[in-house]
């Protein structure tokens, strides 16, 4: 059974997450929306709507798709366990992991619903909750990589394998 192998590698707060699957209803969750063997993986910020117990499964709802897909409604997809990340929740500070400078993460990007690779320039700052950050492939027309505020519960640990 796949699921099993796919929650091990998740760290030991996400697997807590997991283990109420259905918890997540409602909730919004960064999800990978493209194949095993895509070429780049793309995540995006999704609602999820069920989780199916049997197949293990949860059913989300890309409630922004972009400007580019055809029929320009939302959007459904099946998704395995394993291209599911639970944001941290907004409210609740504690047991929240805390990403040091130069730390990998996939957070989304301001103004979208789109989750990217980053790289940490400041940790969390406990008065705003909010990271800086510099995206991967985010440069200005000298070269240089602009900083990005981002606040805490858009920000999640990079996952292993992650291809962008």
């Amino acid at each position: 059974m796949k699921a099993d192998s796919d929650i091990s590698r998740l760290s030991p707060s996400m697997r807590n997450h997991l283990d109420s699957p259905a918890s997540l209803k409602g909730e919004q969750v960064a999800a990978r929306v493209t194949q095993e063997n895509a070429e780049k993986d793309e995540w995006f910020v999704v609602k999820v709507t069920h989780f199916d117990r049997e197949t293990r499964e949860f059913e989300v709802l890309d409630e922004e798709p972009g400007d580019d897909e055809e029929g320009g409604g939302q959007r459904k997809y099946k998704l395995p366990m394993s291209h599911i990340i639970p944001f941290p929740k907004r409210n609740d500070t504690t047991g929240i992991q805390d990403f040091p400078p130069g730390k990998h993460v996939l957070a989304v990007y301001p103004g979208t619903t789109a989750l990217y690779k980053a790289t940490v320039v400041q940790p969390r700052k406990r008065k705003n909750d909010e990271y800086v950050l510099e995206f991967d492939d985010d440069e200005e027309e000298d070269g240089s990589l602009p900083q990005r505020v981002v606040p805490f519960h858009r920000v999640v640990d990079l996952p292993e394998g992650h291809r962008q």
